[in-house]
């Protein structure tokens, strides 16, 4: 048994979850809606791209250079995110991404500058495209990302304020974990805002890029059977949509989800009045199940031990899975019936492929960062990342 705690992410899952949503979201007739990853929900898939993938989201600098680095085609890039300095939209440039988000007004000033200082003199030497950038204007759902659309307008009304850049399309996502019912009203938010822009520009979108934020079910005993379900659904009312507007589906924890797995082992064993807990080596810092609620719900969990065990010979007994931390914030589980469990045995934690691996707070108490292993029946385990002691990231100006 591998070194714990540690992730594995299965390569041929997360193409087998590809596959499955391109199946659904193809129309007739052969027409193809373009499927794109948001990154941000697990970077690390990035290793083995399927095929069934348009496009992959980018949201921040740190994001760009590691699909520059694992040699991503800069065509397939939707280079995102709320926050873009002139820097970060040059290098974007520079690496050729196919599709820049404008979140802002100043976000399409600034990446018109880009593009205008790329077609000045010398510029083709620094490697610099001489184009016009593609652009998608975010509409906002009403926070802070994506910009108003009476900002959309602006933009589309004022080209020559933005000779750099050529207005391609509408973003727009409104959150994760929603209901047909959302999803609906979502797609007649930009059909009103698209009608009216045709109407007084004759603005006619090349791409509608549109998040459904479909619902992973974490704790469902048949979850593949719901979210199946929920995708069939919510594919029927978005090819509708398809065949009115060119439409493009951006998906980043409904992809990730079932591919990942966390292994944690047991450290000690103790119980305190009628509680019995199990303290595990990870925790909190690195597992985290959105929607879970002071760990009252339970995610998919087995149980290793050394081999010719028999476990089913054992009692259930119910525990309180805890992590590693110093916090009495640190439960994963608050109360599951598992087999007795012995130190040593391993604990498998499933549906943690999206945000676990990079949105716990893995520098909480200075406990080192999990390893994380890639899956493929073609290539077995490959390892990614070895543990990174979280002490050396938190000790100021020196190395241990």
């Amino acid at each position: 048994m591998r070194q714990t705690p540690y992730y594995v992410f299965d390569t041929d899952e997360f193409a087998k979850r590809a596959a499955m949503i391109r199946a659904a979201l193809d129309c007739k007739g052969g027409r193809r809606i373009p499927l794109c990853f948001s990154i941000k929900a697990n970077p690390f898939l990035l290793h083995r791209l399927p095929a069934g993938l348009d496009h992959v989201e980018v949201c921040s600098p740190g994001e760009l250079e590691i699909c520059i680095a694992l040699g991503v085609k800069p065509e397939c890039i939707i280079y995102s995110g709320v926050m873009k300095e002139k820097c970060d939209i040059e290098r974007a440039v520079s690496y050729g991404a196919g599709i820049l988000t404008c979140e802002s007004i100043r976000h399409a000033t600034l990446i018109s500058e880009v593009m205008l200082e790329c077609m000045s003199e010398g510029a083709q030497e620094a490697g610099l495209v001489e184009k016009k950038a593609q652009v998608i204007l975010r509409l906002t759902s009403g926070n802070q990302f994506g910009m108003s659309l009476e900002d959309i307008e602006y933009i589309i009304s004022h080209p020559d304020e933005f000779k750099g850049i050529a207005v391609m399309g509408i973003h727009y996502y409104s959150g994760t974990q929603k209901s047909l019912r959302k999803i609906n009203k979502d797609l007649e938010k930009i059909k009103s805002a698209l009608t009216m822009l045709k109407d007084k520009y004759s603005f006619e979108p090349q791409l509608v890029e549109y998040g459904p934020g479909l619902c992973v079910e974490y704790f469902e005993d048949d979850w593949q059977e719901k979210e199946k379900q929920s995708l069939d659904e919510a594919a029927e009312v978005l090819r509708e949509f398809a065949v009115e507007y060119p439409l493009g589906i951006e998906m980043g924890r409904f992809l990730a989800a079932s591919c990942g797995k966390y292994y944690t082992q047991v450290k000690d064993l103790k119980s305190t009045g009628d509680a019995n807990y199990a303290i595990l080596d990870g925790g909190i810092h690195h597992l985290n199940y959105f929607g879970q609620r002071m760990a009252m719900q339970v995610p998919p969990i087995s149980i290793y031990r050394a081999a010719g065990v028999e476990l089913t010979q054992l009692p259930d007994i119910d525990y309180t899975l805890c992590g590693s931390l110093c916090t009495v914030a640190d439960v994963l589980v608050r109360e599951v019936k598992l087999k007795k469990l012995e130190l040593g045995d391993v604990l498998e934690f499933g549906h943690c492929g999206a945000y676990s691996v990079t949105e716990a707070p893995a520098l909480f108490l200075s406990r080192q960062l999990p390893a994380i292993y890639a899956y493929s029946k073609e290539y077995g385990y490959e390892c990614l990342r070895e543990h990174i002691p979280a002490a050396e990231i938190n000790l100021a100006g020196k190395k241990l």
